[in-house]
């Protein structure tokens, strides 16, 4: 295998293209086009911007099915986003997601309005708000509204649909980027870094950046090297689930096939054993298939397209509960410290969820609630306390002292364990 990856490398190589994925791929890649298609009929709570983004940056498509989750869009996400604005919530990345999605289907980003205090303004217009609130933010705090990882979203949005990204802003991106400030907790966050370099880049290739463009340069060159730092013996970088975005990000820096054909690869190798059957993953790493980033938007013209990809009806898979139980202990710290422990059996391949909700019927003293995300569902009170966003705490998960990459819907219970739900600032 190794040595077919050298060759496919050489090859890609002197074809002159950075992480070539042309030739044998193309089955892989149909087929992760159509389980992403799929999820559409499936999806629960608000449409997902992100997977409107991944089917529109493929090669083939089904245009009426995408028509149809492009106008879902523009009705619930659209009116989750007005209501947001309304109390006035930060909605910095997934205003810039939606941006990029309408982009991504030669919308006209003008014709889409908000109002706000019976004043209506364009899309990008609140998007720019929005920036300026998180810049504002990290002026007297050190740190945006939300997070780096929507500020890097707002600013590319902004980039890829035309509009020029105030310098101020782009600097606090840059100084962020200097100053070591994408980070998740204590560790660094790949995933920023990944979207901090498509938006950083994608500011460079505008030429509007008057500030000290070496500084940026720097910035970009800091990321690039973080992103290749950040690269395990088997491939990704960081995790599986972070691989995606980054190889994105190296293909929108212009990176060799040398750099990220290991990282593919090891995205085809997760892709064939179904490591990506949620959607938002699929959407990460399908563009990064189809040798594309999110930068790919700026130029992206909806003109004569494959309207071929079809649908092939699919029986209903019954999955029957295991006999085998294996027993999961569940340790809760809350903000203060205080732990409280419990056990519970539950059948082998139930998701964590399931475990959890199997543990609160019990009776024995542990609750939880839960909220939706791009993700799936997330925790966001456990035993009366809440980890909000707006305190910059969440629940961190871990199986065994090692923290879990998935989400509590999507990571499997295969075998006895210990879970810690940690309420962890960040």
């Amino acid at each position: 295998m190794l040595s077919l990856v050298v060759i496919t490398g050489l090859l890609a190589f002197a074809s002159g293209k950075p992480c070539d994925t042309e030739g044998s791929n193309s089955e892989l890649l149909l087929t992760l086009n159509k389980n992403l298609l799929r999820s559409l009929e499936t999806q629960e709570g608000l449409p997902n911007p992100s997977v409107h983004l991944a089917l529109r940056l493929s090669t083939r498509h089904n245009l009426a099915k995408e028509s149809e989750h492009l106008n879902q869009l523009k009705s619930s996400l659209h009116n989750d986003i007005q209501s947001s604005l309304t109390n006035s919530q930060p909605v910095v990345g997934i205003m810039a997601l939606y941006t990029l999605a309408l982009k991504s289907s030669c919308h006209d980003l003008n014709t889409v309005t908000f109002t706000v205090s019976e004043a209506s303004e364009t899309l990008l217009t609140h998007l720019k708000k929005q920036m300026e609130q998180e810049k504002e933010h990290i002026a007297f705090s050190h740190r945006p509204l939300t997070n780096y990882y929507q500020y890097s979203l707002g600013v590319l949005a902004l980039c890829v649909s035309g509009i020029r990204v105030n310098n101020h802003v782009s600097n606090k991106l840059i100084k962020a980027v200097e100053h070591n400030h994408l980070t998740h907790g204590d560790s660094e966050s790949v995933d920023t870094y990944a979207m901090a370099g498509m938006a950083l880049q994608c500011v460079k290739n505008a030429g509007s950046y008057v500030h000290n463009v070496a500084e940026l340069d720097t910035a970009l060159a800091k990321i690039k090297q973080k992103l290749l730092a950040s690269q395990r013996t088997d491939g990704h970088i960081g995790n599986e689930f972070s691989t995606g975005l980054a190889v994105q990000a190296l293909i929108a820096m212009g990176s060799p096939v040398a750099e990220c054909a290991a990282s593919l690869e090891a995205i085809r190798t997760d892709a064939r054993s179904n490591t990506y059957h949620n959607p938002m993953a699929i959407s990460q790493v399908l563009p990064a298939l189809h040798q594309k980033s999110y930068l790919t938007l700026k130029s992206k013209a909806c003109l004569n397209e494959d309207d071929t990809l079809v649908l092939e009806p699919v029986d209903p898979v019954v999955v029957l509960p295991s006999e085998t139980k294996v027993t999961v202990t569940v340790e809760v710290v809350m903000s203060s410290g205080a732990t409280a422990v419990y056990s519970v059996d539950v059948p082998k391949g139930s998701s964590l969820l399931e475990a959890l909700e199997l543990l609160k019927g019990t009776g024995i003293g542990f609750t939880f609630d839960k909220e939706s995300s791009l993700w799936g569902p997330f925790l966001s009170m456990v035993n009366g306390e809440q980890a909000r966003q707006s305190d910059r705490r969440y629940w961190h998960l871990s199986s065994d002292g090692t923290a879990l990459s998935q989400g509590v819907s999507d990571y499997k219970i295969e075998a006895a364990q210990k879970i810690t739900i940690k309420n962890t600032s960040y």
